[in-house]
């Protein structure tokens, strides 16, 4: 694999059962570009190691007054320095390309994890460890892929020079084979402690990441609140713990490369002691002590990239562990015989879109299929959970992990390919989020093409947003009906053109939540499920954009998580779920007559309000939310 040839067709099905099996899947995928880089490693340090014995038939070439000999020594010298050279740029090449090749690996199955899960991966996995993951443990885990087939390389030619060294001159050879693993083997008590504190760096940066997200995110409502100094000493707090951290893992590096100075400085000393005594006493000449003394010299070398794979190993196992935990997340549950499907085709009959009613047996939530539901939870966490088991995600952190599916039509959504799954029901969250981009490239999604993109704008009330994003063009001349509709068909075509900030930080809270709702509703899913789509928004708009949604979703199964009179009186049905189980199902005038706890969480007053005061409650509540709130949340 080449680095012009990426992204790869498909990255495979890693194996995630532990980080040390990640990593060995990793290498098993490269497995032509580690020998490639192996082969040129190799190639490289023994050209490296040879240049000390050709050194040393100069050096005695000399001695002896040998002139032939020292012309060959010339030509040998000029010859290694043309392969080194070549070798050491071919191994650059295709080291550089196993560490691209194996980072974009791991980045394509993040990305398909992201993909797959969808908004239920924040849920599951803390945002900050999402972003250190794909950022800084990527870069960890190629490093180490990349490091070791130099390493073995140097560990090859090592052994090859100790070998060498024992049947040229076993004396000191004998000093040189004993005492090179024993310099390996004094850093691996290192080693763990060195890595528990890279992995408690890591673990104070991950939540320090984390904060400054939720800080950046959350910046307007805590300047509203006057809160962001209270966020920017938590954070300075969180960097600090990090540079700490930082700090203790430089130490324990620092102490390891001190010993790997040290320790082969010792062995140098002693090898050429011993060798001059020997050379004094006559038994190698001055030429073979200088090959040796090179060739000790050259084993520091090596011995550095043993150094480089135990830090890329530390660092890269527990980045490789976080990785196969994220990529380790399952959407659905594994099918069996007992699925809540009953047996029912997961695929809608013969190639079908599913159709029929909802009903989630957890809540006992029930939406004929068709008609506008209303659910009342009465608690925006449980309203958050409904959602996403009606959209078929997976249970999350501390729910029953065996619970029964969400069915639809009879089919269960847990058991269905997530791409049928998201086909049959889309659920938009209470705080959607808009990609960076322009309006036209928004509301380009996937959809059935039924219901046009100014249909959703219209029912979704954007008409301000239009104007707005349009930079509110002034009025033309002439005719003024004719003014009118040129400008606003001109307003229109600019809107469609103008760029969304990232996250849609340019516009308002209620503006946001309009133009995530007509997104929603271009898609025209056969069940479209809405977490509170206008907490936003004023009294008046709401009350239009209830009558859209009703019009524009005729004959579609949709369901409203709100307790929202405006929202509720439009409803087809209402069911209301204290604690997250039904209790109590009907239109919303009849709830208010005969349910005092439905009363008391639509009406937000007591349970033991009476019915007229309900009634009049519901009939000002409009007109005194317009009062009370007047234009639209920017929050």
């Amino acid at each position: 694999m080449q680095i012009h040839d990426l992204p790869y067709t498909d990255p495979g099905s890693p194996d995630v059962r532990s980080g040390g099996r990640f990593l060995l899947w990793l290498g098993r995928r490269q497995l032509g570009g580690q020998f490639k880089s192996l082969g040129w490693g190799t190639l490289h340090m023994a050209g490296l190691a040879t240049v000390p014995l050709v050194v040393g038939v100069a050096v005695q070439a000399v001695v002896d007054r040998s002139g032939g000999r020292l012309a060959l020594a010339g030509g040998l010298i000029a010859l290694l320095g043309t392969v080194i050279a070549v070798a050491d740029t071919m191994l650059h090449r295709a080291a550089v390309t196993n560490w691209i090749t194996a980072a974009a690996r791991v980045q394509q199955l993040l990305a398909r994890k992201t993909a797959e899960m969808g908004s239920t991966l924040t849920r599951r996995v803390a945002a900050g460890e999402i972003t250190a993951v794909s950022t800084g443990d990527v870069e960890k885990i190629g490093w180490f892929v990349e490091a070791l087939s130099r390493f073995t390389a140097a560990a090859v030619t090592t052994v090859g020079v100790c070998a060498v060294l024992l049947v040229a001159q076993p004396a000191l050879g004998v000093v040189v084979a004993v005492g090179v693993p024993l310099l390996v083997l004094a850093v691996l008590p290192l080693l763990p402690p060195a890595t528990r504190r890279a992995d408690a760096q890591r673990a104070k940066a991950g939540r320090a990441t984390e904060l400054a997200s939720d800080t950046v995110a959350g910046l307007r409502v805590l300047r509203g609140i006057g809160g962001e100094e209270l966020f920017l000493d938590r954070y300075r707090r969180a960097s600090q713990e990090v540079r700490s951290a930082a700090v203790r893992s430089a130490r324990m590096w620092a102490l390891i490369s001190a010993v790997q100075v040290l320790l082969p400085g010792l062995l140098l000393i002693a090898v050429v002691w011993y060798g001059v005594t020997l050379a004094r006493e006559g038994r190698i000449s001055l030429g073979e002590l200088v090959a040796v003394y090179g060739a000790v010299t050259f084993l520091l070398f090596p011995l550095r990239h043993f150094e480089e794979i135990a830090m890329a190993y530390s660092f890269s196992k527990p980045s490789a562990k976080r990785a196969a935990r994220v990529l380790a997340l399952r959407r659905t549950r594994p099918a069996g015989p007992d699925t809540a499907s009953g047996g029912a085709d997961p695929a809608g009959g013969a190639g079908g879109p599913l159709t029929g009613d909802l009903y989630d047996p957890v809540s006992g939530l029930h939406a004929p299929a068709g008609l506008l539901t209303v659910a009342v939870c009465g608690d925006p966490d449980v309203a958050g959970r409904l959602a996403d088991r009606l959209g078929g995600h997976a249970p999350q952190r501390g729910e029953e992990p065996d619970r029964p599916s969400v069915l639809l039509g009879g089919a269960a959504l847990d058991d269905l390919p997530l791409e049928a799954a998201r086909t049959a029901v889309l659920v938009q969250d209470k705080d959607p989020v808009l990609l960076s981009g322009t309006l036209r490239e928004l509301l380009d999604v996937p959809s059935r093409g039924t219901v046009t993109a100014a249909d959703a704008l219209d029912a979704a009330q954007c008409d301000d947003v239009l104007a707005a994003l349009a930079q509110g063009t002034g009025p033309g001349s002439g005719d003024p009906r004719e003014a009118r509709e040129a400008r606003e068909a001109r307003e229109a075509r600019e809107a469609r053109e103008a760029r969304i900030t990232e996250r849609g930080r340019s516009l308002s809270g209620g503006q946001r939540q309009r133009l995530a709702l007509a997104r929603s509703l271009v898609t025209d899913p056969e069940v479209l499920v809405l977490d509170e789509p206008t907490s936003a928004v004023d009294s008046h708009t709401e009350a239009r954009i209830a009558d859209g949604l009703r019009r524009l979703r005729a004959g579609r199964t949709t369901v409203v998580l709100s307790s929202s009179p405006l929202l509720l009186d439009r409803a087809d049905r209402v069911v209301f779920l204290p604690g997250g189980e039904a209790a109590a199902a009907g239109t919303h005038r009849e709830l208010l007559r005969t349910h005092p706890g439905y009363r008391a969480v639509v009406t937000r007053g007591a349970e033991d309000e009476p019915p007229h005061a309900a009634a009049a409650h519901h009939r000002n509540g409009p007109e005194a939310r317009t009062a009370r709130t007047g234009i639209e949340e920017t929050a």
